[in-house]
């Protein structure tokens, strides 16, 4: 199931601003399991709530993952064959021109080239803003369009798609979501599915500003971020302590990292890792930023944006299925967890505390003399 639920999630064309298909296709998904229900909010992010057994959790998970993807969206054919498109997301100019795309007409893809791009400064960075692509057929205004690579394929123990980012992390979303209605586990949880991340967390912060996520939940952002040195796809989900901008909520990260180690410790075939992951900045950021508790979470991603840099050129987006496979066990505990998010770190003031009675007397009776 989970790689039915992964490989359809994949074939979904998206872009910020033009998540709806896949908006749809969640709608569906969360219709068609009894215990699952869905809420919309004002500005089209989904908020999932999971609850079986009766069970009410003081301080429940919210995990969240974005649905849209660096991409064009049709603005008006300026010639027969000239079509003019925004562009939204962070990839670098000298990768456009003469690179192959695809836009979604209906149930038809219509093919084009990029002829020219046009750039703008945000923030002191040159982004492009929009592009001139010849296409052989008109293209209608709201058309979503993509790289053009080959569909979704597995090859080897990795998955190629168009879109992993973040459309990886919000399918391990619905595998979660699948095996917790199918068990019917005893469950509290929330998961909320956000819109135009990739300009700048836009439906993150509304969320946060519309109160979509409840106040009592803490928040686990998921991602698929860029595989670095230390960080190795292959070698687990990745539990984020931070990202380019800020550090997390130490409480929140500690409460993943037990749930982690007592996965581990239960399951053999189960790996993590903990890394500062600073290759860019994350939701968890500004939902730290906005009054929530968060942490976040990754699996380590290929061809980020789809920039191949070692070949110079675009190519499918790729993660390794067995971090896949993790992260969703890792999100399926975080619903089920025996124990509460209670807001601090219960293990680590039990050490404390542990250690300073040991050697309390010890300290004080040594100050003039050794003891």
């Amino acid at each position: 199931m989970n790689r039915t639920i992964l490989s359809k999630m994949l074939s979904i064309p998206t872009a910020p601003f033009a998540e709806h298909r896949v908006i749809e296709y969640i709608k569906a998904f969360c219709k068609r399991r009894a215990g699952v229900t869905l809420k919309q909010d004002q500005v089209g992010n989904l908020l999932v709530h999971v609850r079986y057994r009766n069970r009410k959790v003081a301080r429940p998970v919210c995990i969240t993952a974005h649905l849209d993807h660096p991409g064009f969206i049709a603005e008006t054919m300026i010639s027969k064959t000239r079509l003019r498109a925004h562009w939204r997301g962070g990839v670098p100019q000298q990768y456009f021109v003469g690179s192959k795309v695809r836009f979604y007409e209906g149930d038809r893809v219509i093919k084009g080239i990029v002829h020219a791009t046009k750039s703008t400064t945000q923030n002191g960075k040159k982004r492009v803003e929009s592009a001139t692509i010849n296409v052989k057929e008109s293209v209608s205004a709201g058309a979503i369009g993509m790289w053009d690579f080959p569909d979704v394929a597995i090859r080897g123990s990795k998955i190629y798609a168009r879109d992993c980012d973040d459309i990886a992390g919000a399918s391990a979303m619905l595998c979660a979501i699948d095996e917790l209605a199918r068990k019917k586990s005893a469950c509290d949880a929330y998961f909320l599915f956000t819109r135009a991340e990739e300009v700048g967390f836009i439906g993150a912060i509304a969320a946060c500003r519309l109160k979509t996520i409840p106040k009592k939940c803490f928040v686990v952002a998921m991602e698929t971020s860029s595989e670095l040195p230390n960080a190795q796809m292959g070698d687990g989900p990745i539990l984020r302590v931070g990202d380019r901008t800020s550090t997390f909520t130490p409480a929140a990260t500690s409460h993943c990292f037990r749930i982690a180690r007592e996965l581990a410790r239960d399951d053999s075939t189960f790996q993590y890792q903990r890394k500062l992951m600073d290759g860019g900045t994350c939701e968890s950021s500004a939902y730290c930023s906005l009054g929530y508790e968060a942490t976040g979470l990754c699996i380590a991603l290929g061809n980020y944006h789809n920039v191949n840099v070692k070949r110079g050129k675009l190519g499918p987006e790729y993660v390794h299925l067995k971090d896949f496979d993790n992260v969703v066990k890792w999100f399926v505990s975080l619903a089920q967890a025996p124990y509460p998010y209670t807001g601090s770190d219960q293990q680590l003031s039990k050490q404390i505390n542990e250690l300073e009675k040991t050697y309390k007397k010890l300290l004080r009776a040594s100050v003039k003399k050794p003891c």
